[in-house]
């Protein structure tokens, strides 16, 4: 899973990057800082494994990770080739989902690339210049579609699709707004259009409003009412105080999070609801040797889980026997969850489910 941030220049994504990739990506206070992406690998926190490593006693854990991208600042009249232009465009083409960075902070020290702080405004901005790359993208996409339809080799119903799409964009809005059935979505997605890619929007607030409902954050509410329109993921945190934790140890941390009201920091709270985002989930394998989440979309069947594994898992797949987490935890090992039945064999037509402890069974 690759993860693209975005947003203005100085508005907190390279502080954000920081902070949860820990990569020290170059963070200043004067745009376009960031030109190549940055890229950082972080594993995803799950205490699952820590638990089944304890349970076999293995020697090695091996986490899913999500691939982060901080993608340069972008600026109105990107589309036109205005800043670094179609250059930003093609590295958000390569990313899965789109984590937009919004300051919804007021700070006289920290330049804003437009002179005051809008979030609206802000947002516009950027969705407009990736609307006006899509609107250029689909225009073509409609000529070719027109030209197959009258051979009589195109889909009258990717014709109308389509237009539709331009409508929409034409009307200042995001794909992501509209609605597909499940085989408009499949070719929707062949068309790797920008404003089609899911959204979490990331409202960047100052240290000092973290202990604030949103309701009392004029500017996070800006925010909130385009991401329901848009149905959108928001996460309001503080990317500074995101920073200042990923420098502190574990013991430090709690603490800092406990005087601070915080449960969970900003960068679990973004890989949950970046999986919910895009509809994934992980399954688990566990043995002596290693520990270990894999991470597949919701609805996976078996063979196509053991795929992730290696082609051959699924080019051989006869059966997996799995056993529930919880199952397995409570009855101690694996043994014991056989003993009492909760070991189950199922064929190629099982739906994976999170959490599933899998052994796979092959024959190539």
């Amino acid at each position: 899973m690759k993860l693209g941030v975005v947003g203005l220049p100085n508005v907190g994504k390279s502080t954000l990057f920081n902070a949860i990739t820990q990569a020290g990506a170059e963070s200043a206070n004067y745009p376009f800082c960031t030109i190549e992406p940055n890229i950082g690998i972080v594993d995803v926190p799950d205490n699952r494994l820590n638990v089944l490593g304890k349970l076999y006693n293995t020697q090695k854990i091996t986490p899913a990770q999500i691939e982060f991208v901080d993608i340069a600042g972008l600026v109105r009249g990107a589309s036109k080739g205005e800043g670094l232009g179609n250059k930003f465009l093609s590295h958000i083409r390569e990313v899965d989902a789109i984590v937009h960075v919004v300051r919804c902070f007021e700070d006289e020290k920290i330049i804003h690339v437009d002179g005051t702080v809008n979030p609206k405004r802000d947002i516009d901005t950027i969705n407009l210049e990736l609307i006006l790359a899509d609107l250029e993208s689909i225009i073509k996409y409609i000529d070719k579609e027109t030209k197959l339809v009258k051979a009589g080799a195109g889909a009258k119903e990717n014709l109308t699709l389509l237009q539709n799409i331009k409508t929409c964009l034409e009307n200042e809005k995001p794909i992501r707004s509209l609605t597909f059935t499940e085989e408009e979505q499949k070719y929707v997605n062949g068309l790797f259009l920008l404003t089609a890619k899911p959204v979490i929007y990331v409202a960047n607030i100052s240290e000092n409003d973290i202990s604030k409902n949103i309701s009392d954050m004029p500017l996070v509410l800006q925010v909130k009412e385009i991401a329901i329109g848009e149905k959108a993921e928001l996460l309001v945190l503080s990317c500074k105080i995101e920073e200042e934790l990923i420098s502190l140890d574990s013991e430090e941390r709690d603490l800092f999070k406990e005087e601070l009201g915080l449960k969970t920091s900003g960068l679990e709270k973004l890989i949950v609801t970046s999986y919910s985002t895009l509809g994934l989930m992980s399954y688990l394998t566990a043995g002596e040797k290693e520990v270990r989440a894999w991470t597949i979309v919701k609805g996976t069947k078996a063979p196509q889980a053991a795929g992730k594994i290696h082609s051959d898992f699924e080019k051989g797949f006869i059966k997996a026997d799995i056993v529930k987490y919880d199952d397995l935890v409570s009855l101690g090992s694996y043994n014991s969850a056989k003993e009492h039945g909760k070991v189950a064999s199922v064929g190629k037509d099982y739906i994976m489910q999170d959490g599933d402890v899998v052994l796979f069974k092959f024959n190539v």
